[in-house]
């Protein structure tokens, strides 16, 4: 917990407060039992009405100071334990949000969310315990040793040697529960990939009726929770009946200790009750540390799995003296090598040098897999480069501040992501000052304007998580409206027309060459309509360039291009013409 507990911060007065309180709690608690011993060895014994009032009275106020010491205790540990959790979510939220595409692939969506709930929670309340029971219950034990030593040297002998025993069974069992419990959450990742993606594919399983299939899948997995959770308690239930068995027979062995000096005259009625109860303060402290211990014990795999988001190292950070303003849209390859294993993995590019001027519109074209994506994607800097280099406005895109890069290098990748919100909010993540006239001329260029016009909230219209209220074309219009309000220098549309028709795509290409001439456009398409009036195109294959030029040179020049075309714009006439 140390490196964790650092998320601590603002809430360390409440975190040391805790503990204080705790032991006033417990200093009150101690001296309880002493004056009901007086009460019946002294009051009772000798009939003094006026010293059992007086004492009495003595007993509630501490017991009411005990209360209020108590209250507070937990009043400031759930503050602590609260804040503690929001700060430590902050944290891993933050540290994310700096994850190149490299790091994120390191984790699965669902184990990041997991981490993030169900992990916290679990530290949460074992941070606010520990603060408190398991503060309370050492001192607990000391004092009330300390005061049954006093009483007498026999009994607190026999709680000598329990407490080492008992600690001993503590650890034992939390050496043999803990595997399970890390198995368990690496499980809970599984269940709730399973979940999102049947969640969020609920239309292709009714489509494919394939409810059976993911109600059996599902069941597999909690099955297997069940089986590793079942295991973890099958030893950790080991704890309370030990503990119970100790207690009765230490509290017998008590008895029979006492009830022989009570009779040799050696030990009175009021100090064996004393012994008692602090005995059985002793034992519930023990037990106390036991269940503090089984929430540790699911704590400490938590804390090793969200130690690994906090220790993730940012694969790209901003160099000293970072360059925050991109001149223009050159965008230049030299001997670009890439893999997404890094140094010395498969290249998915090989030696690629290109270069391509500010303003001109740019189509790539290649079969599935020739790295078309992987290309545009080192223009932002989603992924570094492995060998060679990729410049933006004549400057190594690793030198610019990654956020001003960013910015006027705008992108609109294959999987097109719409968030929760009206259609104005989800446009202004390009420019979130933007004044509605502004996001309603990049809709208009982006051929969205029509239909959302149609909406009966119009601009205002509700976007349900992940757009699936809009279809396919429309999602990529409003993705592509909402790269145009950034006023890029680079605009890239990776495949992002796919779903339009063959009209409104030339609509929005005849936008992009009258509306924004010096923003250099990247159109990556599988349709050689999308590209054929680029000013260059470049054809893909086997992450190398196969040919670079206009679509009348690439005809003559690319048996690749002439392939692709032959069997789109040719095969298609064909068609039409029968």
């Amino acid at each position: 917990m140390r490196e964790l507990l650092k998320s601590v911060r603002e809430y360390k007065k409440q975190a040391i407060m805790t503990p204080v309180l705790v032991i006033l709690e417990v200093l009150m608690e101690v001296l309880i039992p002493l004056l009901m011993a007086n009460i019946i060895d002294i009051g009772i014994q000798n009939g003094d009405l006026g010293y059992i009032a007086k004492t009495g009275l003595l007993l509630i106020i501490m017991a009411m100071v005990a209360l209020a010491f108590g209250a507070a205790a937990g009043r400031t540990g759930a503050v602590a334990a609260a804040g503690f959790a929001k700060n430590l979510r902050k944290d891993i939220f933050y540290k994310i949000q700096k994850f190149s595409f490299k790091n994120i692939d390191h984790f699965s969506t669902s184990s990041l969310v997991t981490r993030l709930t169900t992990d916290i929670t679990n530290v949460q309340m074992a941070y606010m315990m520990t603060i408190r029971l398991l503060v309370r219950a050492p001192i607990m034990i000391v004092l009330s040793l300390v005061m049954t030593l006093t009483i007498n040297r026999t009994i607190s002998l026999a709680l000598l040697i329990t407490v080492p025993i008992l600690g001993g069974v503590l650890i034992f069992i939390a050496k043999k529960a803990h595997p399970h419990f890390i198995q368990v959450f690496d499980e809970y990742d599984v269940l709730n990939n399973d979940v999102q993606e049947n969640v969020n594919a609920a239309r292709v399983v009714k489509a494919y009726v394939r409810e059976e299939h993911e109600d059996e899948k599902f069941h597999k997995i909690s099955e297997i929770i069940y089986k590793l959770f079942t295991k973890a308690e099958k030893i950790v239930a080991w704890n309370n009946p030990v503990m119970q068995f100790t207690v009765y027979t230490v509290v017998i062995l008590m008895v029979m200790i006492g009830g022989r000096d009570i009779v040799y005259g050696t030990m009175q009625t009021g100090e064996l009750t004393s012994v008692i109860v602090y005995a059985i303060q002793i034992l519930s402290s023990l037990m106390m540390v036991s269940f503090v211990f089984v929430l540790i014990m699911i704590a400490e795999a938590s804390t090793d799995r969200i130690k690994e988001v906090l220790n993730e190292v940012p694969e790209m950070e901003d160099p000293a003296n970072a360059v925050e303003e991109v001149k223009n849209g050159d965008i230049d390859f030299e001997n670009v090598d890439f893999s997404y294993a890094g140094e010395g993995g498969n290249l998915s590019l090989k030696n690629v040098s290109l270069h391509i001027k500010s303003g001109q519109m740019v189509g790539i074209i290649g079969g599935t897999g020739s790295a078309k994506s992987t290309l545009v994607q080192l223009i932002p800097r989603l992924y570094d480069v492995t060998k060679g280099s990729v410049k933006v406005g004549g400057l190594d895109v690793r030198n610019y501040k990654l956020e001003n890069l960013r910015d006027q290098v705008s992108m609109v990748l294959q999987k097109n992501v719409l968030f929760t919100g009206s259609i104005y909010d989800n446009i202004r993540w390009g420019d979130e000052n933007a004044s509605d006239e502004e996001v309603q001329r990049v809709c208009k260029l982006a051929q969205a304007d029509g239909f959302v016009q149609e909406f009966p909230s119009k601009y205002d219209t509700a976007i349900v998580e992940g757009g699936n209220n809009v279809s396919g074309g429309q999602k990529q219009r409003l993705c592509i409206a909402r790269a145009l309000l950034k006023k890029p220098k680079v605009l890239i549309l990776d495949d992002s027309t796919s779903a339009v028709d063959t009209r409104t795509d030339a609509m929005i290409r005849k936008a992009f060459r009258e509306e924004i001439p010096d923003t250099t456009k990247i159109i990556i398409a599988q349709r050689i309509s999308s590209v054929e009036d680029a000013d260059m195109i470049i054809v893909m294959e086997n992450g190398e360039i196969n040919g670079i030029g206009t679509s009348e040179e690439l005809l003559k020049s690319n048996a690749i291009y002439k392939q692709i075309y032959d069997s789109q714009v040719r095969g298609g006439g064909n068609d039409e013409q029968k």
